[in-house]
Protein backbone atom coordinates (compact mmCIF):
# COMPACT_ATOMS: atom_id res chain seq x y z
CA UNK A 1 0.00 0.00 0.00
CA UNK A 2 1.12 3.55 -0.72
CA UNK A 3 -0.31 6.98 -0.09
CA UNK A 4 1.14 8.56 -3.21
CA UNK A 5 1.15 7.77 -6.92
CA UNK A 6 3.23 4.73 -7.73
CA UNK A 7 6.38 5.19 -9.80
CA UNK A 8 6.06 3.65 -13.25
CA UNK A 9 9.09 1.57 -14.17
CA UNK A 10 9.47 0.61 -17.82
CA UNK A 11 8.20 -2.86 -17.04
CA UNK A 12 5.19 -1.61 -15.13
CA UNK A 13 4.37 0.85 -17.91
CA UNK A 14 4.40 -1.96 -20.46
CA UNK A 15 2.13 -3.99 -18.16
CA UNK A 16 -0.23 -1.02 -17.82
CA UNK A 17 -0.56 -0.78 -21.59
CA UNK A 18 -0.98 -4.53 -21.97
CA UNK A 19 -4.04 -4.67 -19.69
CA UNK A 20 -5.56 -1.25 -20.44
CA UNK A 21 -4.72 0.16 -23.86
CA UNK A 22 -7.24 -0.44 -26.64
CA UNK A 23 -5.60 1.69 -29.30
CA UNK A 24 -7.28 1.28 -32.71
CA UNK A 25 -4.83 0.20 -35.45
CA UNK A 26 -5.16 3.52 -37.32
CA UNK A 27 -4.12 5.43 -34.20
CA UNK A 28 -1.20 3.08 -33.70
CA UNK A 29 -0.08 3.67 -37.28
CA UNK A 30 -0.34 7.45 -36.85
CA UNK A 31 1.66 7.30 -33.63
CA UNK A 32 4.34 5.19 -35.31
CA UNK A 33 4.58 7.53 -38.30
CA UNK A 34 4.80 10.53 -35.98
CA UNK A 35 7.70 8.94 -34.09
CA UNK A 36 9.91 9.53 -37.14
CA UNK A 37 9.39 13.31 -37.18
CA UNK A 38 11.91 15.68 -35.53
CA UNK A 39 9.31 16.98 -33.04
CA UNK A 40 7.95 13.54 -32.16
CA UNK A 41 8.19 14.35 -28.45
CA UNK A 42 5.12 16.58 -28.90
CA UNK A 43 3.02 13.44 -29.39
CA UNK A 44 0.78 12.58 -26.43
CA UNK A 45 1.02 9.11 -24.92
CA UNK A 46 -1.51 6.52 -26.11
CA UNK A 47 -2.92 5.92 -22.62
CA UNK A 48 -3.50 9.67 -22.33
CA UNK A 49 -5.43 9.73 -25.60
CA UNK A 50 -7.55 6.80 -24.46
CA UNK A 51 -8.19 8.49 -21.10
CA UNK A 52 -9.36 11.71 -22.74
CA UNK A 53 -11.59 9.74 -25.12
CA UNK A 54 -13.15 8.03 -22.10
CA UNK A 55 -13.80 11.42 -20.48
CA UNK A 56 -15.48 12.65 -23.67
CA UNK A 57 -17.74 9.59 -23.77
CA UNK A 58 -18.46 9.87 -20.05
CA UNK A 59 -19.53 13.50 -20.46
CA UNK A 60 -21.64 12.83 -23.52
CA UNK A 61 -19.69 15.63 -25.21
CA UNK A 62 -20.74 16.72 -28.68
CA UNK A 63 -18.65 19.89 -29.16
CA UNK A 64 -14.89 19.88 -28.61
CA UNK A 65 -11.99 22.20 -29.30
CA UNK A 66 -8.27 21.50 -29.48
CA UNK A 67 -5.44 24.03 -29.24
CA UNK A 68 -2.42 22.39 -30.86
CA UNK A 69 -2.91 19.64 -33.42
CA UNK A 70 0.55 18.51 -34.59
CA UNK A 71 -0.04 15.29 -36.60
CA UNK A 72 -3.58 14.88 -35.31
CA UNK A 73 -3.26 11.97 -32.88
CA UNK A 74 -5.17 13.53 -29.98
CA UNK A 75 -7.72 15.00 -32.39
CA UNK A 76 -8.33 11.56 -33.85
CA UNK A 77 -8.91 10.06 -30.39
CA UNK A 78 -11.35 12.91 -29.73
CA UNK A 79 -13.20 12.62 -33.02
CA UNK A 80 -13.59 8.87 -32.67
CA UNK A 81 -15.05 9.35 -29.19
CA UNK A 82 -17.54 12.00 -30.29
CA UNK A 83 -20.99 10.87 -31.50
CA UNK A 84 -21.80 10.99 -35.25
CA UNK A 85 -23.16 14.53 -34.94
CA UNK A 86 -20.15 15.68 -32.87
CA UNK A 87 -17.82 18.47 -33.96
CA UNK A 88 -14.19 19.30 -33.14
CA UNK A 89 -12.56 22.64 -33.89
CA UNK A 90 -8.81 21.99 -34.23
CA UNK A 91 -6.38 24.92 -34.04
CA UNK A 92 -2.82 24.91 -35.38
CA UNK A 93 -0.44 26.96 -37.52
CA UNK A 94 1.72 24.27 -39.17
CA UNK A 95 0.27 23.00 -42.43
CA UNK A 96 3.05 20.45 -42.96
CA UNK A 97 2.08 18.51 -39.83
CA UNK A 98 -1.67 19.01 -40.15
CA UNK A 99 -1.51 17.58 -43.68
CA UNK A 100 -0.50 14.32 -42.02
CA UNK A 101 -3.39 14.70 -39.58
CA UNK A 102 -5.93 15.23 -42.35
CA UNK A 103 -4.76 12.14 -44.18
CA UNK A 104 -5.50 9.98 -41.13
CA UNK A 105 -8.76 11.75 -40.31
CA UNK A 106 -9.97 10.98 -43.83
CA UNK A 107 -8.93 7.35 -43.57
CA UNK A 108 -10.66 6.99 -40.20
CA UNK A 109 -13.88 8.46 -41.59
CA UNK A 110 -14.01 11.38 -39.13
CA UNK A 111 -12.84 14.26 -41.33
CA UNK A 112 -16.35 15.71 -41.51
CA UNK A 113 -16.40 16.00 -37.72
CA UNK A 114 -13.23 18.14 -37.65
CA UNK A 115 -12.92 21.80 -38.60
CA UNK A 116 -9.21 22.60 -38.93
CA UNK A 117 -8.39 26.27 -38.50
CA UNK A 118 -4.85 27.22 -39.57
CA UNK A 119 -4.20 30.46 -37.70
CA UNK A 120 -2.70 31.51 -34.36
CA UNK A 121 -4.92 29.78 -31.83
CA UNK A 122 -5.63 32.91 -29.81
CA UNK A 123 -7.04 34.51 -32.97
CA UNK A 124 -9.32 31.52 -33.49
CA UNK A 125 -10.46 31.56 -29.86
CA UNK A 126 -11.22 35.27 -30.05
CA UNK A 127 -13.06 34.81 -33.34
CA UNK A 128 -15.21 32.02 -31.89
CA UNK A 129 -16.08 34.29 -28.97
CA UNK A 130 -16.91 37.16 -31.35
CA UNK A 131 -19.36 35.03 -33.35
CA UNK A 132 -21.31 34.04 -30.25
CA UNK A 133 -19.85 30.67 -29.32
CA UNK A 134 -19.26 31.42 -25.64
CA UNK A 135 -20.47 28.73 -23.23
CA UNK A 136 -21.04 26.22 -26.04
CA UNK A 137 -18.16 23.73 -25.90
CA UNK A 138 -18.13 20.59 -23.77
CA UNK A 139 -14.45 19.62 -23.89
CA UNK A 140 -11.30 21.62 -24.70
CA UNK A 141 -7.75 20.25 -24.91
CA UNK A 142 -4.78 22.63 -24.68
CA UNK A 143 -1.42 21.35 -25.92
CA UNK A 144 0.49 24.10 -27.71
CA UNK A 145 3.16 26.74 -26.98
CA UNK A 146 3.56 26.84 -23.22
CA UNK A 147 4.12 30.57 -22.86
CA UNK A 148 0.59 31.17 -24.20
CA UNK A 149 -1.14 28.69 -21.89
CA UNK A 150 -2.75 31.34 -19.69
CA UNK A 151 -4.15 33.18 -22.72
CA UNK A 152 -5.46 29.92 -24.20
CA UNK A 153 -6.99 28.98 -20.86
CA UNK A 154 -8.83 32.28 -20.51
CA UNK A 155 -10.21 32.00 -24.02
CA UNK A 156 -11.15 28.37 -23.49
CA UNK A 157 -12.92 29.16 -20.24
CA UNK A 158 -15.14 31.68 -22.04
CA UNK A 159 -16.00 29.15 -24.74
CA UNK A 160 -16.65 26.29 -22.31
CA UNK A 161 -20.15 25.65 -20.98
CA UNK A 162 -20.70 25.37 -17.21
CA UNK A 163 -19.91 21.77 -16.33
CA UNK A 164 -17.56 21.50 -19.30
CA UNK A 165 -13.98 20.27 -19.02
CA UNK A 166 -10.61 21.70 -20.03
CA UNK A 167 -7.65 19.29 -20.25
CA UNK A 168 -4.16 20.82 -20.28
CA UNK A 169 -1.08 18.85 -21.30
CA UNK A 170 2.58 18.94 -20.15
CA UNK A 171 1.90 20.57 -16.79
CA UNK A 172 4.66 18.57 -15.08
CA UNK A 173 7.16 19.27 -17.89
CA UNK A 174 9.38 16.27 -17.19
CA UNK A 175 9.62 17.43 -13.57
CA UNK A 176 11.27 20.76 -14.39
CA UNK A 177 8.38 22.78 -12.95
CA UNK A 178 9.43 21.52 -9.49
CA UNK A 179 13.04 22.71 -9.90
CA UNK A 180 13.49 26.07 -8.10
CA UNK A 181 16.61 26.71 -10.17
CA UNK A 182 14.79 26.36 -13.51
CA UNK A 183 15.02 29.50 -15.64
CA UNK A 184 13.72 28.47 -19.07
CA UNK A 185 10.81 30.59 -20.28
CA UNK A 186 8.57 27.60 -20.97
CA UNK A 187 9.22 26.09 -17.55
CA UNK A 188 8.50 29.37 -15.79
CA UNK A 189 5.34 29.87 -17.83
CA UNK A 190 4.07 26.42 -16.88
CA UNK A 191 4.88 27.04 -13.22
CA UNK A 192 2.91 30.27 -13.33
CA UNK A 193 0.04 28.55 -15.13
CA UNK A 194 -0.13 25.79 -12.52
CA UNK A 195 -0.13 28.33 -9.69
CA UNK A 196 -2.89 30.40 -11.30
CA UNK A 197 -5.14 27.37 -11.80
CA UNK A 198 -4.55 26.23 -8.24
CA UNK A 199 -6.18 29.40 -6.94
CA UNK A 200 -8.82 29.90 -9.63
CA UNK A 201 -12.29 29.59 -8.01
CA UNK A 202 -13.99 29.42 -11.42
CA UNK A 203 -12.93 25.79 -11.83
CA UNK A 204 -12.52 22.57 -9.94
CA UNK A 205 -9.14 21.05 -10.75
CA UNK A 206 -7.10 17.88 -10.59
CA UNK A 207 -3.52 17.61 -11.82
CA UNK A 208 -2.90 13.98 -12.76
CA UNK A 209 0.53 12.36 -13.20
CA UNK A 210 -0.54 10.95 -16.57
CA UNK A 211 2.23 11.03 -19.20
CA UNK A 212 3.86 14.50 -18.81
CA UNK A 213 1.16 15.75 -16.45
CA UNK A 214 -2.47 16.45 -17.32
CA UNK A 215 -4.58 19.03 -15.52
CA UNK A 216 -8.36 18.71 -15.67
CA UNK A 217 -10.35 21.89 -14.97
CA UNK A 218 -14.13 21.64 -14.56
CA UNK A 219 -15.96 24.93 -15.16
CA UNK A 220 -18.22 25.83 -12.23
Amino acid sequence: MTNKTITLTDGLYEYLKSVSLREPPILQRLREETSHYPMANMQIAPEQGQFMALLIELMGATRALEVGVFTGYSALWTALALPPEGKLVACDIDESYTNVAQRYWEEAGVAEKIELRLAPAIETLNWLISVGEEHSYDFIFIDADKESYLAYYEGALRLLRPGGLIAVDNVLWSGRVADPAASEAETLALGQFNAVLHRDPRVGISLLPVADGLTLALKR
